[in-house]
């Protein structure tokens, strides 16, 4: 057994060795990443009236009861429909120990989509929040936004992370690390309950800034990596004012100013920011996995790309407005394969990026 935080990679597979992760296909090629598991979908679809969680003592097949509109079979391939709300089993169970709890979040290609993917449980009170020894079933609710997208079973929208106690670090030792080994460059340190990250809108390269998503676009093929084309999906942000007005309910794809680092022993996860700062939320999908810009990885230079949608009113974002901020956490161990260093991993050294099932513009 390793120590308190998140779990690496070959704990995750000691856990489905052990059955405490029961899986109901085989485990896929890239599904364990260095400090979480990527989930599946299954067979079917639950469209939804609205979204739910099952609450204390009750079980989500239960709530589906009250709230099925319809049935859908993923096995051949269906359309999950922009502004609609579905619940889909999922092919992971979980029976945790005592002692481990989770955390789920969105991976990076599904929120660089708007599509909004949260992980409920039976007795669940909190979306993406596994308590410890939780025993039973996994759902992800998932409710497409800004693209209606094409689905099938095992494809991985969401992902999970395990931790054991509690191991975020506090700002003196967040400060202390980034003196170490530096956790950001190209803006200074903005460390309070966290780091903060602010958004980038002077690149160093032309006046591209941002994508802003198209209202009346094609579905999306979640299967087609690299096969749709941008300009039909996104209309690109351009300014030489380092500044952009939001639109209200519009979702846009901005980078951050600073290049991030998260170092071996450690994993992050983006939080909102104070909601005072502005009218808009930053950052659907939220895992950062150790080695994310780390040099020996290959990261040098990797930026967080920021998922952004403006709320009530139109909203002034200018050159390094503080957006958000990355909680660190201890890794329980070192993970036995970083993020970018012989694994899938499509972001590392990113700069400002859509998803992977686009071509690059």
């Amino acid at each position: 057994m390793t120590g308190t935080g998140v779990l690496p990679a070959q704990e995750i597979r000691a856990l489905i060795d052990s059955g405490a992760i029961e899986l109901d296909a085989p485990l896929a090629e890239g599904q364990v990443q260095p400090a979480s598991l990527d989930l599946r979908l299954g067979d079917v679809a639950y469209r939804v009236r609205a979204s739910v969680l099952a609450g204390a003592g009750r079980t989500v097949a239960g709530r589906l009861a009250d709230f099925e509109m319809h049935r859908i079979d993923l096995k051949p391939g269906a359309v999950l429909e922009k502004g609609c709300v579905y619940v889909v089993p999922l092919m992971e169970r979980l029976r945790l120990p005592a002692d481990i709890h989770a955390v789920a979040n969105a991976k990076s290609s599904t929120g660089r989509l708007d599509l909004l993917t949260r992980a409920i449980t039976d007795g669940g009170v909190e979306f993406d929040r596994i308590r410890a020894g939780y025993d039973g079933p996994l759902y992800a609710e998932i409710c497409p936004r800004s693209f209606s997208v094409l689905v099938r079973p095992g494809q991985r929208l969401n992902q999970i992370r395990f931790r054991r106690g509690q191991a975020v670090l506090r700002d003196p030792e967040l400060r202390a690390l980034h003196d170490a080994v530096g956790l950001v460059a190209g803006g200074p340190a903005v460390i309070s309950e966290g780091l903060g990250f602010s958004v980038g809108l002077e690149p160093d390269n032309g006046d591209l800034v941002g994508y802003r998503a198209k209202p009346h676009a094609d579905v999306i093929d979640l299967d087609r990596i690299g096969g749709h084309d941008p300009a039909e999906f996104w209309e690109e942000i351009r300014t030489d004012k380092g500044r952009i007005i939001l639109d209200p309910g519009a979702f846009y794809i901005l980078v951050s100013r600073e290049s991030v680092h998260i170092p071996p022993d450690y994993a992050a996860e983006m939080a909102p920011y104070l909601a005072m700062v502005g009218e808009f939320r930053v950052h659907y999908a939220g895992f950062f996995d150790p080695g994310f810009g780390h040099d020996a990885a290959g990261g040098t230079g990797s930026k967080g790309v920021l998922e952004v949608r403006c709320h009530e009113v139109p909203f002034v974002l200018e050159h390094g407005q503080v957006v958000g901020r990355l909680v660190y956490e201890r890794m329980a161990a070192r993970p036995e394969t970083l993020y970018g260093a012989g694994i899938a991993s499509n972001y590392q050294g990113q700069g400002l990026k859509l998803s992977k099932h686009f071509r690059a513009p």
